[in-house]
């Protein structure tokens, strides 16, 4: 079968993912709302194309937090790739470095950092981090990844308690015992995600700010209010994103938000989108409302799923040719 658009991928990986795996990427919260609102809303925002401009030469290149990437797609951080291929995360680094991308490395991966950054040297690789109860493992988390080399520390904000994804309650959703979340190991049982410390604050910022020198990005934003709290706490980027529509359900379309925290932070820092990417469009639609850069999440499991590194470069390879048909498609 010819791999030619996203959802080919999609449908590759709900045909061979165990029900289990796939019903857990696949998840979204309570009626998925969100989860699909993400995609829908992309659909209902028209281009207005111009005519007759010079598009022989198209250049999708750009830079984030002053690093050039090709292309201005990224992927998102998710947990658990080893359910989706055996060499997991070092397989999704490989696939961003080949792509010349940047990877955000979730804190439930089931390689190691140290995995992560020996598989890809020398790529863009930033670290997501959930804040535990246990702050001395996140705060060891935190040093080894910028000891490793990370670019950047993404801390996911949406997060005080894991929404209610019916499929993973029915299937009684664990991982299987030969995967464990490496970077957590002996700190605690994390599957049950219990100890995500629901205390955390604003002024939690300035606590990773004493810890590390790497700039800090913010995951979960949705509104022009939290925006401004973000600039005002020092964060160097923001990430509009509901967690792919996984925590509130009946949230804002990660599209329709960002236009509102671009507003509101009026170029002071970088603002990045995730959620409902599923076209080159997509993500002119995304530049075009004032993002830096989306980041993918479900596509690029459903890559791995395909043909781990090869697959998810190949996801990343279609993406990038429908961006720059796109960009020059509309003047």
């Amino acid at each position: 079968m010819a791999m030619v658009c996203l959802s080919d991928f999609e449908a590759y990986a709900k045909k061979y993912l165990p029900k289990i795996a796939w019903d857990y990427f696949a998840a979204g919260a309570d009626d998925c709302s969100t989860r699909d609102e993400n995609i829908l809303a992309y659909k209902r925002i028209r281009f207005r194309p111009r005519m007759l401009r010079d598009v022989s030469v198209v250049d999708i290149r750009t830079k984030i937090l002053g690093f050039e990437i090709s292309f201005p797609v990224g992927i998102a951080p998710t947990g658990f790739h080893q359910l989706a291929w055996p060499d997991g995360e070092k397989s999704t680094a490989r696939a961003a470095r080949a792509m010349d991308t940047c990877y955000i490395a979730s804190t439930y991966s089931t390689c190691t950092l140290e995995e992560i950054s020996a598989a890809a040297p020398g790529g863009l690789c930033w670290f997501q981090l959930y804040i535990h109860r246990n702050r001395t493992a996140s705060q060891q988390l935190v040093r080894r990844a910028e000891a490793l080399g990370f670019q950047g520390l993404v801390l996911t904000a949406d997060l005080p308690y894991t929404g209610k994804r019916r499929d993973d309650v029915r299937n009684g959703f664990r991982l299987p015992p030969h995967m464990k979340v490496k970077n957590l190991e002996g700190a605690f049982e994390v599957c049950k995600m219990s100890l995500l410390d629901p205390s955390v604050t604003w002024n939690d910022i300035y606590w990773l700010r004493s810890l590390t020198r790497l700039p800090i990005i913010i995951k979960g934003i949705l509104t022009r209010e939290d925006a401004e709290l973000a600039v005002q706490h020092g964060v160097q980027g923001i990430i509009v994103s509901n967690h792919g529509g996984r925590q509130l359900d009946e949230g804002p379309a990660t599209i329709d938000a960002l236009v509102e925290v671009v507003e509101a932070v009026r170029g002071r820092v970088e603002v990045y989108v995730d959620g409902g990417i599923r076209k080159g469009s997509d993500v002119l639609k995304a530049l075009a409302l004032g993002a830096k850069c989306v980041f993918i999440g479900r596509p690029a499991l459903w890559g791995l799923a395909y043909k781990g590194e090869e697959g998810l470069q190949d996801v990343l390879r279609i993406l990038q040719d429908e961006f720059r048909l796109s960009m020059a498609l509309a003047g």
